[in-house]
C-alpha cells in the first residue's frame, strides 16, 4: 500500500505530508528502497517496521531494550513475554529457519479444523509460523519468505524473498516479486515482476546482470517483466498466484 502512495507523486506534492509523524508498515517486507521512498514523502515521520500473525498477536518484535532498529530491514528484538525460536530442516534450534512462537496472544486452535491446528501448534503451546527468519549477532530477527514459497531450480533451493532483496536494491527498483515457473530442464526457474520508480529506466538485462553479479547464478531471474504496480489479493498483499499464471503464460 505504501509502495502506491509513494508513486502517486502529483497528489504527494499537493498534500502536507510534512504534518505526517509516524508510519508503520507491515502485512509484507518492505526494502531500504521503499523505507527511503517513504521517508522522501513524508520526511518528518517516524517510520517502523512490524511483524505479527493473526495466530500469535499482531506485534512480536520491536526495538526493545532501548535499541533503534537496524536501517537494515531489521525487526528487532522479541517483545517482553514473546517466546521465538528458529528451527531447520533437522527439528533443531537455529539461527536460520521457520519462526516458532509461543505468546500471550497464541490462539487455542482453529475453529472446526482439529487437523490443521495440529499441524501448527505443539503440545507444549509453540505456534509453528511457517515465516523464515534469520538472526545476527546481536539478536534482531529479519524475514526471509514463507517457506512454503520455497522452490527449487537445478537441485538448489530458492527463496524468492531471498531474491527480490537482490533486485530491490537496484536504485530504479521500487517493487519486485519473484515466482517459479516449471521447466523441463531445471524442474522450476525463477521469473521476476518488478515495478520501477517512476521515471527510471532499466532493462530486464540490466537487472538479470545485476542479481548474477550480487547472488549465486541459479538465483537470477531467466525473465524480467515490468508492471505498474503488483497485483493484489483480496488480503492486500502480492498476488503471488496470479503472477504464476501470467508468468506462464508469457514464458515458452
Amino acid at each position: 500500500m505504501m509502495a502506491m502512495v509513494v508513486s502517486e507523486t502529483e497528489a504527494l506534492s499537493r498534500s502536507k505530508t510534512a504534518q505526517v509523524k509516524f508510519i508503520r508498515m507491515g502485512s509484507a517486507p518492505a526494502t531500504q528502497q521503499l523505507y527511503h521512498s517513504v521517508q522522501t514523502a513524508f520526511p518528518n515521520a517516524t517510520l517502523a517496521g512490524g511483524y505479527g500473525t493473526t495466530e500469535a498477536g499482531p506485534i512480536v518484535f520491536g526495538p526493545t531494550g532501548g535499541r533503534k532498529l537496524p536501517n537494515d530491514g531489521g525487526l528487532g528484538w522479541p517483545l517482553p513475554d514473546v517466546e521465538v525460536r528458529l528451527v531447520d530442516d533437522d527439528g533443531a534450534d537455529a539461527s536460520e529457519g521457520v519462526l516458532w512462537m509461543r505468546t500471550p496472544a497464541n490462539m487455542m486452535g482453529y475453529l472446526n479444523l482439529p487437523e490443521k491446528t495440529a499441524q501448527v501448534l505443539t503440545e507444549d503451546g509453540w505456534y509453528i509460523s511457517g515465516d523464515l527468519f534469520r538472526r545476527d549477532e546481536t539478536g534482531c530477527y529479519y524475514f526471509i519468505g514463507r517457506a512454503d514459497d520455497m522452490f527449487n531450480c537445478g537441485g538448489e533451493n530458492i527463496w524468492p524473498g531471498e531474491v527480490e532483496q537482490v533486485i530491490e536494491q537496484i536504485p530504479e527498483i521500487m517493487q519486485a516479486c519473484v515466482v517459479p515457473i516449471n521447466d523441463n530442464v531445471k524442474g522450476q526457474k525463477p521469473v521476476a515482476f518488478v515495478v520501477r520508480h517512476q521515471g527510471k529506466q532499466i532493462t530486464e538485462e540490466d537487472i538479470k546482470r545485476f542479481v548474477l553479479a550480487h547472488a549465486p547464478a541459479y538465483q537470477h531471474p531467466r525473465r524480467v517483466f515490468f508492471l505498474d504496480a503488483l497485483p493484489l489479493a483480496a488480503t492486500n498483499k502480492i498476488d503471488r498466484k496470479q503472477l504464476i499464471q501470467r508468468a506462464e503464460a508469457n514464458v515458452k
